[in-house]
């Protein structure tokens, strides 16, 4: 995955602030993925990845919701950027085994 920036914090935070609490963790996971699969996709083929772009979180969070944001920091938004961060961390700490071969060819890449 590309270098992490406040704006794909904020993006993401966005997209995973749409979903219920239950889901959050997962879908944040799963955009750290795609920024991960993307990345890999655009240095091996120098295109753009049909459905998740360039590899930066902000281009796998902007496919999932196209949600604006009002300006105003609340509680929810918070909460939704936490559990990004923790996303992002988790992703840092085994970048080898995040990105799973078997997973790249099953998955639906159509998202």
């Amino acid at each position: 995955m590309r270098q992490v920036g406040l704006p794909d914090l904020h993006h993401a935070a966005l997209a995973v602030q749409a979903v219920a609490r239950p889901q959050r963790a997962q879908l944040s996971a799963e955009l750290v993925w795609r920024a991960h699969v993307a990345d890999k996709y655009v240095k091996k083929l120098r295109k753009l990845h049909p459905n998740w772009g360039d590899g930066s979180l902000r281009a796998a969070a902007q496919h999932v919701a196209q949600t604006k944001h009002n300006g105003s920091i609340n509680g929810e938004y918070v909460e939704a950027l936490a559990v990004v961060i923790s996303a992002v961390s988790q992703c840092r700490g085994q970048p080898d085994q995040f990105c799973d071969l078997k997973r790249v060819c099953i998955t639906d890449n159509s998202s």
